[in-house]
């Protein structure tokens, strides 16, 4: 090997002026995908999951991997620096940057072949792990490393940082799970690498092409720095800092697929990669050990290691205390063994009694003094795992404490060391005042997770941070460890480097940069050549964000609109395509800026400001509008993101500041002012509903209200339940169990009644008293949606007026409708939060499963015994909860099937309204209207909400739903359930009204003749 093979370390470039007009009209004219240098795409791209802010110039979404590649020779060809990105969630800062990023996961996404003989597939970068391991599970197969944002991170984005997870226990890192590599340079070469033998190393070296310039000069390195390496690359199973130079060494078969992985974009694009599989374990026990401290717990993983566990966690006293401060996991919280620190220990096998056995075995050889429990069904394996699985959204934004950063969350320690090291880290802590933060992580691999109350928005606090984090390093340098066990280095741990590595190993790095990037153009200043740790803050010592004065109180953020609007941590949840709620629109579209996390980006650019800002219009900004207008303000992320974003309301806030003063769509009057609307159509319903069934009447009336013209106007009831209650004349029955108002809200009043007279009937039976309000009320849910928020605070003042009196007398509020009721149990307190009895509304508000369940517990619900799939409203899922529909329904006899189908996406107004329609029957077509038309006739479809019944209705489905009350009510009378809705009468109910009008315009026509004729 000659001496000029070792290539030289990469140097600063200036950076190139950008002419963006000619690089974004090049890449369109060139590239089969999605380009966009729009304001509201760059501010979505801004940050990753990490403390670091740049502005992307642009983003390219690729639709196959060859239009990737021309991206890059786009980018080639105008010097622009380049990011390759899979989910966006890294904690380093290594998915952000003044690039143009190239996002692989809306069309990339592709399993390209699976070998179950070998165990190996072939993928594309943007595939999601949960969604590989889905496609994987016929052929009993699964990839091992399993990080805890499985449900959204991308093959590509974990190729990138070598991630780990908890199954790296068992399976390893990627790097060890990992066969090939097909990647592309930023000048053009491409290539598949792996392992590679003497006999083809020769051939590969041989040669002038730039692929034999490569491995010559990966060669040059390796007898270079071999020694070094093996001399100061710790031997732990985490060690994720700095290049794997290591896998050049002989013992690891010069494997160039495994020093690409782990390089964070900054060396190559990864464009397919053929992974090694495992088997899916048949069987899984868990047994959970209950220590003093975490200290303690950490002391014993070298005696629990000895039972080969396939999973290895540790969690503190603060995880679980912040986890029920914020309801988190409260079912697996309870199946906790004593003590204030835990280790969580998966067992597998291949029999139920080799799992159990070898569970038996630790419980026997575990100190008396620590307690436990044991699991071996999937339900409490899966709850207990959240535990772990919550802590990264867990410890931020906790109620009452600092908030909480990144920055030193995933160093790694030798096992045997890992007690003493957490009570160094303590004392380091303390020094610097940071209290008592909460720490996990994967102790079985000694890699440990915090996150800590770092001041980023001050000089002295910034500084602060800068120095604990460089004492942090040197102590865990000293310990033999990693700076970074799982998450990368990217700007956080870069310039940390040379302190765990020395000089002498970083030039090597830099000489690995300059043989596959003399440019620097592929992630500049991330690993190497890096920007300092304290340097692109996405806060600061500068931040100043407007604080603009709000309607909604915010009162999770002190009163603030920023704060509410910088509470995203960026770990992506929202990008799951399975699960819970959130985010309908993403999961549609698969649209970065229809995420939750998106839309948080802009409405965090909105408010920081600054010169590099692309959001610079506050509450005018287009840009943030259209990012929300996709929004189904189903609040799911209230719920289901880990710091509880609430997207909803940040919608109406948005929305109502602006509009303020202009013109709206027409379906904020059509249906924001929906209450009114309907107020004037009892007048006389029957003849709006025969209008309606005029097309050319209600193509006009729908043109007219900004209606989708897809959507069916739905009929208005000509008897309102308020109505029929005053005919009724007022309550019946002993009403022996109290008093209790049944809320009229707009949808059962006007629409559909028959669920008003069936929870009537079934509270009266149950032994309560019923009250309706003889007021028009109304909970201004629709005025909330369009940001009419001024009309919405009226509305509901009125509403609490008429309430007073019950709720001064304790009296319960049943809602019906699960959007109405959780306008009462979470809006209602933050649009008046001065009103002396909206606490008392928010606490007094049952949902009627609710009232049944906690008032009338030995009340025996009728015999319905049949099946039934559930749908429930999203407000119900993130507001109201399901708990006590779940208890009611089985002691009815009735066999739930409750659907985690997600949104049903007519979403009250937004799935009506003009320009939504595919993006709402997209959201429905996921899971709900599937499980609809799977059911049998005999099963019953249940759904509380009128959206959720109206999409189905409106579908081609063939089944109208029922309301929880219309079964029960059914039950109680011996009947089947049979939905009662109205029915629209056709033109021919216009006849008596044509007649009419015909008559009238004769009269005047004769009267007029009469009175020409007698002059």
């Amino acid at each position: 090997m000659k001496p000029v093979d070792l290539p030289l370390p990469v140097v600063r470039r200036p950076q190139v002026r950008t002419d963006e007009e000619a690089l974004e009209r090049d890449l369109r004219a060139r590239v089969d995908g999605e380009v966009r240098f729009d304001a509201g795409t760059r501010a979505a791209y801004s940050t990753d999951g990490s403390n670091y802010r740049q502005v992307p110039i642009g983003v390219v979404v690729p639709r196959t991997v060859e239009a990737a590649t021309e991206a890059v020779a786009v980018c080639r060809e105008h010097g622009v620096p380049l990011l390759s990105r899979g989910g966006g969630t890294s904690l380093a800062g290594e998915c952000c940057n003044t690039a143009v990023v190239v996002d692989w996961s809306k069309y990339c996404n592709r399993l390209l072949s699976v070998d179950p003989a070998n165990r190996r597939c072939v993928v594309e970068p943007g595939i999601v792990l949960d969604d590989l391991n889905r496609q994987l599970a016929e052929h009993g197969l699964q990839y091992g490393p399993r990080p805890a944002t499985h449900p959204n991170c991308t093959i590509g984005g974990m190729i990138g940082n070598n991630s780990c997870g908890s199954t790296a226990q068992a399976y390893g890192k990627v790097v060890d799970n990992l066969r090939r590599l097909e990647v592309l340079t930023y000048d053009g070469a491409r290539m598949w690498v792996g392992a590679t033998d003497d006999a083809e190393l020769a051939r590969l070296t041989t040669g002038a092409g730039r692929e034999a310039e490569l491995y010559r000069g990966l060669v040059a390195l390796r007898d270079r720095y071999a020694g070094l390496v093996r001399e100061r690359y710790p031997d732990i199973p985490r060690r994720v800092s700095g290049y794997n130079l290591d896998s050049l060494l002989p013992e690891h078969g010069f494997d160039v697929g495994g020093l690409l992985t782990g390089s964070e974009s900054t060396l190559v694009t990864v464009l397919r990669a053929e992974l090694e599989l495992v088997p899916v374990p048949k069987h899984t026990s868990l047994v959970v050990l209950g220590y003093e401290d975490i200290c303690q717990a950490a002391d014993h993983v070298p005696a629990v290691l000895e039972h080969e566990p396939a999973a290895l966690e540790g969690v503190d006293h603060q995880l679980i205390h912040f986890q029920r401060v914020k309801h988190l996991n409260s079912a697996a919280l309870r199946e906790l063994p004593d003590g204030r620190a835990y280790l969580m220990v998966q067992l597998v096998g291949d029999t139920r009694e080799e799992v159990d056995a070898r569970a038996r075995a630790l419980i026997d050889a575990k100190p008396d003094d620590v307690d436990h429990t044991w699991y071996d069904d999937e339900q409490h394996v899966r709850e207990l795992w959240q535990i772990r699985e919550s802590g990264l959204g867990a410890t931020a934004h906790v109620p009452g404490k600092p908030d909480t950063w990144e920055g030193w969350e995933d160093s790694a320690v030798p096992v045997d060391r890992l007690g003493d090291y957490l009570r160094d880290l303590k004392r380091l802590y303390e020094e610097f005042g940071y209290g008592h933060p909460s720490v996990y992580g994967h102790f079985g691999h000694g890699c440990v997770h915090t996150r800590i109350p770092f001041d980023l928005e001050s000089e002295e606090g910034v500084a602060r941070m800068r120095a604990f984090v460089e004492k942090a390093a040197d102590l865990v340098v000293s310990y033999g460890g990693s700076l970074s066990g799982e998450h990368g280095d990217g700007q956080s741990r870069g310039e940390l480097l040379v302190r765990m590595f020395g000089p002498e190993v970083i030039e090597g790095f830099e000489r690995l940069k300059g043989l596959f990037d003399p440019g620097n153009r592929m992630n500049p200043g991330k690993v190497v050549l890096p920007y300092r740790l304290d340097e692109n803050l996405r806060l600061g010592a500068d931040y100043l964000p407007w604080e603009p004065e709000t309607v909604f109180s915010f009162p999770q953020d002190d009163g603030r609109f920023s704060r509410a609007a910088a509470r995203c941590v960026g770990v992506g949840k929202c990008r799951s395509s399975e699960g819970g709620v959130m985010c309908p629109s993403y999961r549609a579209t698969r649209e970065e800026e229809h995420s939750t996390r998106g839309r948080a980006r802009l409405l965090f650019e909105m408010v920081r400001g600054g010169d590099d800002s692309p959001v610079t219009d506050g509450w005018r900004s287009d840009a943030v509008h259209d990012a929300l207008d996709l929004c189904l303000a189903c609040k799911g992320c209230k719920t289901d993101c880990p710091v509880n974003v609430d997207m909803a309301t940040y919608k109406a806030e948005f929305l109502h500041h602006h509009y303020r003063g202009r013109l709206r769509p027409l379906a904020h009057y059509s249906m924001g002012w929906l209450p009114a609307v309907a107020r004037a159509v009892a007048l006389a319903p029957r003849t709006v509903n025969a209008l309606s069934s005029v097309p050319w009447v209600a193509r006009a009336a729908k043109a007219l209200g900004g209606v989708a013209p897809e959507r069916v106007v739905p009929v208005f009831a000509e008897q309102r339940f308020t109505d029929w209650w005053r005919e009724r004349g007022g309550p019946r029955g002993d009403g022996h169990r109290g008093e209790v108002v049944v809320w009229p809200d707009t949808f059962t009043d006007h629409f559909h009644p028959a669920i008003g007279k069936a929870a009537v009937e079934v509270l009266e039976a149950a032994g309560f008293r019923v009250k309706v309000p003889d007021a028009a009320v109304c909970c201004g849910l629709t005025w909330i949606s369009t940001g009419q928020l001024t009309v919405a605070r009226r509305v509901l003042g009125h509403t609490l007026d008429v309430l007073r009196a019950d709720l001064r007398r304790g009296t319960p509020v049943v809602g019906l409708e699960p959007s109405c009721t959780a306008v009462f149990r979470a809006d209602a307190a933050e649009l008046l939060p001065k009103d002396p009895d909206v606490g008392r509304l928010r606490e007094q508000t049952r949902t009627l499963a609710e009232l049944l369940v906690e008032r009338a517990g030995d009340w025996q619900p009728p015999p319905v015994d049949a099946r039934a799939v559930v749908q429930r409203h999203c407000h119900q899922y993130a507001v109201l909860g399901f708990d006590a529909d779940r208890k009611l329904l089985a002691r009815a006899g009735v066999d739930a099937d409750v659907l985690d189908a997600g949104c049903c996406g007519l979403a009250g107004n937004f799935g009506f309204e003009k320009g939504h329609y595919d993006v709402s029957m997209a959201c429905a077509e996921a899971a709900l209207l599937p499980a609809v038309r799977e059911a049998d006739a005999a099963t019953l479809v249940l759904a509380d909400g009128f959206s959720c019944r109206t999409q189905v209705d409106q579908s081609d489905a063939g089944r109208t739903p029922l309301h929880l009350a219309e079964v029960l009510a059914a039950g109680l009378k011996g009947q089947e359930a049979v939905p009662e809705r109205p029915a629209a009468p056709g033109a021919r109910a216009l006849l008596p009204l044509g007649a009419a009008t015909a008559t009238m315009l004769a009269v005047l026509v004769g009267a007029r003749h009469l009175r020409r004729s007698r002059h």
